[in-house]
């Protein structure tokens, strides 16, 4: 499934979309940026409430298909452009972590 099918089908918010068509292969969970960085795979779907320009290096570094900011998190000013130009994908969700990721889960 790709990002952009996997948005529609979760009903999540595109903040940025510069690869729409990335393969999502799995997902991940985490907000302590170091914890992911040594754990999240490349493809998947990375769930967090983290907002800071940090994520885009951390999804970048694990080459993680997209980000999910759940519980209506926006990212901080200039994230959503940091992550453009680095080919990152961001979402936005209004659900808790564990709905986003149950219902990531149910998609692929």
């Amino acid at each position: 499934m790709t990002v952009k099918e996997l948005c529609e089908k979760c009903g999540f918010e595109a903040v940025c979309l510069p690869e729409p068509d990335r393969e999502v292969t799995g997902g991940y969970c985490g907000d302590l940026l170091s914890w992911v960085m040594g754990r999240a795979k490349s493809g998947e779907a990375w769930v967090t409430i983290m907002s800071n320009m940090n994520i885009a290096a951390v999804a970048t570094l694990c080459d993680t298909a997209c980000i999910v900011l759940s519980e209506n998190v926006s990212p901080d000013a200039g994230v959503a452009e940091n992550a453009e130009m680095r080919g990152i994908n961001i979402l936005k969700t209004p659900l808790p972590t564990f709905e986003a990721a149950v219902l990531i889960s149910k998609q692929l």
